[in-house]
């Protein structure tokens, strides 16, 4: 009778120390405590499906390893460069490592890119790196937005089989709430971005305010028209000419702008 549980095999190493450089050696499915290693270079060495717990991993050189599936927990890898290592599934918690691995070590496929991301983004949030938080948000945010616009768009079969009908709807929608909310204020990252957003908002009451109250044909008219917008959008003037619903839109715009601008300071000043 076939047994529903079966032995994973799984290697246990407990304060281990590395000795030499070493060359496709395999670790797969191996759970390393307390690993020791500085200076090391490990090239083609498969880790797949490893936990490295408590590992001191300082100055290291990781060529085109395998780290598909590892879980990082509290372990130190100061120092220690990534080049051609595959970390597909990989997790990190409370592990000090380079941000430069954003740059060498993401996946491939855009949804694991954004998983990979996310993770690295915990991770530098948990250990208080907050540029390297906010970089993993860089690299998270324009992973979903090709994601989605792939599952929407994209011909490839893949995304073709698994997104169809309203489904296929459903990731244009998201695609598009995504895009929108990108362009107002970078999704919650950019108040640059955001400030951009108030400066068209002043500029789209004032061409309200001289196509519907002023002469057009007059220069004079934009020229007030501008001066005159930033205090309607505060509400510290409020036209007489003006509409009460054009009033009451522009001071819901103004109360989320405000609420958007708290909303980043908290999140960048939550990350420090």
């Amino acid at each position: 009778m076939n047994q529903p549980l079966q032995p994973s095999h799984r290697v246990i190493k407990i304060d281990c120390a590395i000795a030499h450089d070493l060359t496709r050696e395999e670790f797969r499915n191996h759970q390393f405590q307390r690993l020791v290693a500085m200076g090391k270079r490990f090239t083609k060495c498969d880790f797949s499906s490893s936990e490295f717990e408590a590992a001191y991993l300082r100055n290291c050189t990781f060529d085109s390893c395998d780290f598909t599936g590892c879980k990082f927990t509290n372990s130190n890898l100061r120092g220690s460069r990534f080049a051609g290592c595959k970390f597909d599934y990989a997790q990190f918690s409370n592990t000090h490592v380079e941000p430069e691995i954003l740059d060498t070590g993401c996946p491939g496929h855009e949804n694991l890119q954004q998983g990979f991301a996310r993770t690295l983004r915990l991770n530098f949030h948990q250990i208080g790196d907050a540029t390297a938080a906010n970089k993993a948000i860089k690299v998270e945010l324009s992973a979903t937005r090709i994601h989605l616009q792939k599952a929407w768009y994209s011909r490839e079969s893949y995304f073709r089989k698994k997104y169809s009908g309203l489904h296929r709807a459903k990731k244009f929608v998201e695609w598009l709430n995504f895009v929108i909310l990108d362009f107002f204020w970078g999704n919650g990252e950019s108040p640059i971005r955001l400030l951009r957003s108030l400066v068209i908002l002043i500029f789209l009451i004032a061409l309200g305010d001289v196509y519907f109250l002023r002469d057009g044909c007059i220069l004079s008219s934009y020229s007030a028209a501008i001066l005159q917008a930033p205090e309607v959008l505060l509400g510290i003037t409020k036209p007489a000419d003006f509409w009460g619903i054009a009033l009451a839109g522009i001071a819901s715009l103004r109360y989320i702008i405000i609420a958007c601008l708290v909303s980043i300071l908290i999140k960048r000043l939550s990350r420090r």
